[in-house]
């Protein structure tokens, strides 16, 4: 176990994203997603990561019903809101307005069926709303008891100090794996300085990292690697080399390369909590081997050797996804 920063609850040293169970990655079975949150929690796993837009509250409500047999109180329920979405499934923008925060707080607590949500933060930055009035309804909704703790989702160190100067920042998710490793320049010591967390989500880079991954593997109509960057052509091919280097330093400890990459993530300190996003009860099995993996410094020292900084063949979102990340700014 770990605290979330310096003034969050404790959590298990990985969490579950659930996002993949309902959207982004094509179709996923309900029944199986079910079981899988279950055996998460069973082995040990605390920290459950949603969104009210994954799947227009699809994913909320598939919590909701893995919650009807697990104890509410020996989770940690994170919410990623804002995201607006049409009828299609497309991006309209972001909406971090005070006013559309307690109406976004009151539907996910209704499809949720509890009576507060553990940490709850904006999905993206709202330019159109200052952080300061943002984390302010948010500290609001804190001293009502409808929510526990704020965090907050791909901004900039410079956004991550104002909105630590209104309230505490418990955790920033955030993108952070071997291949995509921005944050380590400015936001994670702007993070550490502050005494928050991070949640690092796209550990495996959208399946890249797992091991699993073929050249010649079709996407389903719905899933977002279709038009990713690292997915594409020449930079698929470079992203799968370097890979298999990462692959020989797994093998040479008995391991896979997902576990080797996740293990990496959480060598990087004991205030960074990756973020799996495992589908099924296999996947998650074999993302847990990682928490009993030590790598020592020649173990990083390999690892780093595979997959050097900046060695990732193309960007993480494309050109407009990036566009509206604070992060990247």
């Amino acid at each position: 176990m770990t605290t979330l920063g310096s003034t969050g609850p404790a959590v298990s040293n990985l969490g579950l994203g659930l996002m993949g169970m309902s959207d982004l990655y094509g179709p996923a079975d309900e029944k199986e997603s079910v079981a899988t949150i279950h055996a998460a929690v069973a082995a040990g796993i605390t920290l459950l990561d949603t969104g009210d837009f994954y799947g227009m509250g699809h994913n909320e409500l598939l919590l909701r019903e893995a919650l009807r047999t697990i104890d509410r109180d020996h989770v940690v329920i994170s919410v990623k809101f804002g995201a607006l979405r049409g009828p299609d499934g497309g991006w309209l923008g972001q909406d971090n307005r005070p006013a559309a925060i307690k109406n976004f707080v009151a539907y996910s607590l209704r499809r949720l069926g509890t009576d507060h949500i553990d940490i709850y933060r904006p999905a993206r930055l709202d330019p159109a709303v200052p952080i300061e009035d943002t984390v302010g309804a948010l500290a609001e909704l804190v001293e009502a008891g409808h929510i526990r703790h704020i965090g907050l989702s791909e901004v900039g160190a410079g956004t991550l100090r104002r909105a630590a100067a209104v309230h505490p920042i418990v955790d920033l998710q955030i993108e952070y794996s071997l291949l995509s490793r921005g944050v380590e320049t400015e936001i994670l010591p702007a993070a550490r300085e502050l005494g928050t967390a991070i949640t690092a989500y796209g550990v495996l880079s959208r399946g890249l990292l797992s091991g699993h991954w073929t050249r010649d593997r079709a996407l389903t109509s719905g899933d977002f690697r279709g038009v990713s960057p690292r997915f594409q052509g020449e930079n698929l091919e470079q992203n799968l080399a370097l890979v298999e280097a990462l692959r020989q330093v797994a093998d040479e400890r008995g391991v896979t390369v997902a576990q080797v990459a996740i293990a990496w993530v959480t060598s990087q300190g004991a205030d960074i909590v990756p973020l799996v996003g495992a589908r099924t009860r296999a996947r998650l099995s074999e993302s847990l081997g990682a928490l009993d993996l030590r790598l020592s410094t020649a173990d990083r020292e390999a690892i780093e050797k595979a997959i050097p900084q900046d060695a990732a063949a193309g960007a993480r979102y494309a050109e407009a996804q990036l566009a509206h990340l604070d992060s990247e700014h």
